[in-house]
């Protein structure tokens, strides 16, 4: 089976869009982490618009599917894919994320064919999120605005190098991660050995550290956030 033919044989909700709220000249497109909704990040969003710097920006937070977790006993919950361990480097679910990063990289064509630029597009997410948005921004064939990882890793760092595409088109997009240093989920030192091997590839990685938080975001993780959104993707305004 074909991984297109794979992929679509998912069954996925439509995902959560919040519209821009003036002239739609940018989109956020940010991923949930396991056992989670789009719903879960969407008091998040709406935080991000308050101050109203974001509102040429659409939000689109995806749904992933319910799929078996074998760190969960085989549960089926929403998730971008299988966790077998968040031991670094242990057995990872590589068909999985690569059938998820195939649906991610569809959700930014769409935005690119409705006449958004890719690089007025940025990707991130929260935990397996954020590690998908890592992945599947870095091996687009496409150059984005920038990239948000909060609380997460760098998937299957092994063979990375293999999944990016010719031309390394995201080589020098801008990220952000953000991660509590009393993580118990995904370690601590598992982030900061992603970031390490992320600037050793010569990626552009800024790291934050939020002191005492665990596996969650707090406001000012989520105001870094809001930051790092608009200075990637100013108001446009009238400007043709």
């Amino acid at each position: 089976m074909s991984a297109a033919s794979s992929s679509s044989s998912i069954r996925r909700m439509a995902p959560l869009v919040f519209p821009a709220i003036g002239r739609h000249t940018a989109t956020v497109i940010f991923i949930h982490g396991l056992g989670d909704t789009g719903h879960g990040w969407s008091d998040a969003v709406e935080l991000w618009r308050k101050r109203q710097r974001l509102n040429e920006i659409k939000f689109i937070l995806p749904h992933a599917p319910h799929i078996p977790i074998s760190m969960n006993a085989g549960l089926k919950m929403p998730g971008w894919f299988d966790i077998k361990s968040l031991q670094k480097g242990e057995d990872e679910d590589g068909p999985g994320v690569l059938q998820s990063r195939e649906y991610l990289h569809g959700l930014i064509q769409q935005e690119i064919k409705d006449g958004i630029p890719a690089e007025r597009i940025v990707l991130g997410g929260f935990s397996q999120g954020g590690a998908m948005s890592i992945f599947a921004g870095l091996t687009a064939p496409f150059k984005i605005g920038g990239i948000v990882g909060l609380s997460s890793w760098l998937l299957l760092n092994q063979t990375f190098k293999e999944h990016v595409p010719e031309g390394n088109a995201n080589k020098a997009t801008p990220i952000f991660m953000g991660h509590g240093d009393r993580d118990p989920l995904v370690l601590y030192d598992l982030a900061k050995d992603s970031e390490k091997a992320l600037k050793n590839m010569g990626y552009d990685v800024t790291f934050k550290t939020y002191r005492g938080m665990q596996h969650s975001a707090c406001l000012d993780e989520l105001n870094d956030v809001e930051a790092f959104i608009g200075d990637k993707l100013p108001p446009k305004g009238d400007a043709n």
